[in-house]
């Protein structure tokens, strides 16, 4: 009997960590996390570094050569102090972004740092996709504040697959999203959908673009809607702009 607990709690556990890793992949003031983790065993892979216990932003950028500024604006951190175990962290330069905090001297010899560059994103959906649902689209993107867009709508309304992939979570475990839904359709593309009433979907099952995965709620918020986003390299991107007219 003892060991089925034992081996119960440790299901548990696990599950609770997955579902921890897809709360940073969708967290709006996190780094873009990703449900597969581009960093391992304490070291920096693809760019990102995975915290560790005991581990602070001014030591990290020290391992990495990095300033704590710098971290914080990669990652857009609201406080350097509140970092978190299993947290994704960039330690490395973005594409399309300059060297940073450039100093130069002027001719009265003050060293003046340099405004820092804006990061340039290259990231674009590798397939087509279309509307989950139809309505008014209430809270645009902004890539800060608001990782996706919020459709107003009815209460029980069809929520559609954007395109064919595989649920990769469906539940309700993580705060701020109600009745949640992320799909996988590339090894580079994701979408979620959150505030549903009701879930039509499971873990790992494979859907086709336009069927029923969910029905409009507001699980999670207030008034009823969909909050729909589009994740390319972890990265949320504006869907208005991948969307069809």
């Amino acid at each position: 009997m003892k060991q089925i607990e034992i081996g119960s709690v440790m299901i548990r556990r696990f599950s609770l960590y997955l579902i921890y890793c897809l709360a940073i992949a969708l967290s709006g003031c996190k780094s873009s996390g990703s449900i597969n983790a581009p960093v391992m065993s304490g070291s920096a892979q693809n760019g990102y570094y995975r915290v560790q216990h005991g581990d602070t932003l001014y030591r990290i950028g020290l391992r990495f050569n990095q300033n704590v500024n710098t971290l914080v604006r990669w990652n857009n951190l609201a406080n350097a102090n509140a970092i978190e175990v299993g947290q994704l962290i960039r330690v490395r330069k973005p594409v399309g972004v300059s060297r940073e905090n450039t100093v130069k001297k002027q001719s009265s010899g003050n060293m003046v740092r340099q405004p820092a560059p804006v990061a340039v994103s290259n990231a674009v959906p590798d397939i087509s996709l279309q509307w989950p649902v139809r309505g008014r689209v209430i809270s645009m993107f902004n890539g800060q504040t608001q990782k996706g867009i919020d459709i107003a709508g009815n209460r029980g309304t069809p929520v559609k697959a954007a395109a064919a992939g595989t649920v990769q979570y469906a539940g309700d475990e993580l705060r701020g999203y109600g009745r949640l839904i992320l799909i996988k359709h590339s090894n580079t593309t994701m979408t979620a959908y959150a505030y549903n009433d009701s879930l039509n979907v499971r873990n790992g099952q494979r859907v086709q673009a336009g069927q029923t995965i969910a029905t409009m709620g507001d699980s999670g918020t207030s008034g009823v809607k969909l909050h729909f986003e589009i994740r390319v390299n972890s990265q949320a991107v504006n869907p208005m702009r991948y969307l069809p007219e």
